[in-house]
């Protein structure tokens, strides 16, 4: 299960995020997962739940957003949803389409307990994490 390796990956940014904010703990953590993304996003809560025990985010929740599948149509310009098994555009039917989003896994937003901390930190997290 390669979802707890990747709890251990985000919860090591979130970590230095800790540090770097001088914030006791964390709350809520929120990660953007995109079907194409290769993570199960059940698997990665049960993993959560094993890999928070001890460190800064020990009460913290995962609050997980599930993102669609977008593509680019390269014949008549459009954005549109799409199934991952069919990355096809929806305006026009054609198959020559460039994914837009959906293989993401993003951690989007974590919210830090501490004297200064009530708000949630969106840090320059947008990097992706595969």
């Amino acid at each position: 299960m390669h979802e707890f390796s990747i709890c251990q990956g985000m919860l090591g940014q979130v970590t230095n995020i800790v540090r770097e904010h001088g914030a006791e703990s964390v709350s809520h953590i929120r990660v953007r997962i995109g079907p194409l993304s290769g993570v199960e996003p059940r698997l990665l809560k049960e993993a959560f739940t094993i890999a928070r025990a001890g460190g800064v985010a020990a009460e913290a929740e995962l609050l997980i957003e599930e993102l669609s599948v977008r593509v680019h149509c390269s014949q008549c310009g459009a954005d549109s949803d799409a199934t991952p098994n069919r990355l096809l555009c929806a305006d026009c039917g054609n198959w020559q389409t460039q994914l837009i989003s959906g293989d993401e896994l993003l951690l989007a937003s974590v919210e830090l307990n501490g004297p200064a901390h009530e708000e949630p930190l969106s840090p320059g997290l947008q990097s992706e994490s595969r």
